[in-house]
């Protein structure tokens, strides 16, 4: 199956992604740099500055020196590392800014499964992608007007040690990726599934979302509220399900959420 058939969420993909008339995979324009303190940063001072970032460019870095996860984490690189960030400018009609970081996933999750696809790899709402329980990408959302910038960091040939949580790499489970060629399936996939967001709405990344992500059942811990329950799903509007104890059911829009080991005997 063609690559540009792997990274869409239709069978059958749109000329506009995955076909030039003959069969040529479209790439979204990628410009790479040697060193930055921060991708994201870098495409949120453009566009302050007035500077045009057309939606669909990405800024590509092989190295950073000031990365940074959600909630002001630092996020070590590593050469061979994917560190990138797009833009998405919003216009009229738009679902809610927030279920990009769904959309954001999704696109990870189908660029890791078609270049990797002996990996299994999950995702975890609402921003990283896991290897066996331990981190292996991250994303981070900014928003500066009526655009959004989307960082995403991918641990492929190394994984930074953290003192909160266990981190893999895509080489350290035997899969080998050249930073490029991932930075042009990512774009792909990304392309196509802001495509989908915008023309079938969230419900549709949802649904794309939950087979890509930790069971229903699984145990979840959300920090900022201080909450146990197990995952009960996504809401239509992507609010995460928690079901709590009692047999209640109660809707997560944002927060700091992780993966519990199953107590033995429940």
């Amino acid at each position: 199956m063609a690559l540009g058939h792997r990274l869409s969420l239709h069978r059958r993909p749109r000329r506009a992604v995955g076909d030039r008339g003959g069969g040529a995979v479209l790439i979204p324009p990628i410009e790479r740099i040697a060193e930055t303190g921060s991708t994201n940063a870098d495409l949120l001072a453009r566009l302050a500055s007035g500077e045009h970032v057309g939606e669909g460019h990405w800024l590509v870095a092989d190295r950073q020196t000031a990365g940074r996860g959600r909630l002001g984490r630092a996020w070590g690189d590593g050469h061979g590392n994917f560190m990138g960030s797009t833009v998405v400018h919003l216009a009229a009609g738009d679902p809610s800014p927030a279920t990009l970081a769904l959309v954001a996933g999704v696109a990870l999750a189908k660029a890791v499964a078609a270049l990797a696809p002996a990996v299994t790899a999950t995702l975890k709402w609402p921003n990283d992608l896991l290897i066996d329980g331990a981190k292996c990408a991250g994303i981070l959302m900014e928003r500066t007007g009526s655009s959004v910038v989307m960082g995403i960091g991918v641990n492929l040939v190394s994984a930074p040690e953290l003192p909160d949580r266990a981190t893999a790499s895509l080489a350290g489970k035997g899969a080998l990726l050249d930073r490029d060629r991932f930075a042009e399936a990512l774009a792909i996939a990304m392309t196509d599934a802001l495509w989908t967001w915008r023309q079938e709405g969230v419900g549709s990344i949802v649904n794309a979302w939950l087979p890509m992500g930790h069971p229903v059942g699984t145990p979840l811990h959300v920090s900022e509220q201080g909450i146990d329950g197990l995952f009960d799903g996504l809401a239509p509007d992507g609010a995460l399900r928690l079901r709590v104890g009692g047999g209640g059911t109660m809707l997560v829009h944002a927060g700091d959420v992780e993966l519990q080991r199953l107590v033995e005997g429940n």
